[in-house]
C-alpha cells in the first residue's frame, strides 16, 4: 500500500487540489484556491519523478507565489464592484415585496420579499392591508420600514 502511494503521489496532490477547490466554493475569498494551484504544481513535480521533499517545496513556493502575486490581481478583477454591492439586509433597500400579514397602524406586520418573511412597519404609521405591494425605505436591525407602492 505504501509503495502504491509513493509511486502515485501525484494522485494524492490531485485529490488535495480538488478538495481545496471544493472548500474555495464555500468561501469565495480566492485564498484556498492558491493551495489548489500549489497542489497542481506539486502533482506535476511528482509526475516528473521528484521526491516527496521537493514536491512539498514546490507546493509551498507555488502556493506562496499565488497568494502574493495572483490572488490580489484576481480579487481586483473579480470583486471590482464590491464596494457598491450591498449585501444581507442592506440589499433590501428599495426592493418591493408583498404584505404577508397586515401592518397595523402604529404597529408591525410582515412583508415577503423573495421568499423571505420580514417584520415590518409602515413609514408613515398608517395601516397597510395584507397583499399590498410595498417598497422598503429603511430598516432598523431586522425590522424593515416600508411604504405602500400602489403603482407596482
Amino acid at each position: 500500500m505504501i509503495e502504491f502511494i509513493s509511486n502515485n503521489a501525484w494522485l494524492a496532490w490531485v485529490l488535495i487540489a480538488i478538495l481545496c477547490l471544493i472548500i474555495e466554493l464555500g468561501s469565495g475569498d480566492l485564498f484556498v484556491i492558491c493551495f489548489a494551484v500549489g497542489a497542481v504544481f506539486a502533482s506535476a513535480a511528482s509526475a516528473i519523478g521528484l521526491g516527496l521533499v521537493p514536491q512539498i517545496i514546490v507546493f509551498a513556493v507555488a502556493s506562496f507565489l499565488c497568494i502574493y502575486f495572483i490572488r490580489p490581481a484576481a480579487k481586483r478583477w473579480l470583486h471590482r464592484n464590491d464596494e457598491n454591492r450591498p449585501s444581507n439586509a442592506d440589499a433590501l433597500m428599495g426592493r418591493t415585496g408583498r404584505v404577508s400579514e397586515a401592518i397595523v397602524a402604529g404597529g408591525y406586520g410582515r412583508v415577503a420579499i423573495d421568499g423571505d418573511d420580514w417584520k415590518a412597519l409602515s413609514a408613515d404609521g398608517r395601516a397597510i392591508a395584507e397583499g399590498a405591494t410595498v417598497r422598503v425605505v429603511g430598516r432598523d436591525s431586522i425590522i424593515l420600514t416600508v411604504e405602500e407602492a400602489p403603482g407596482l
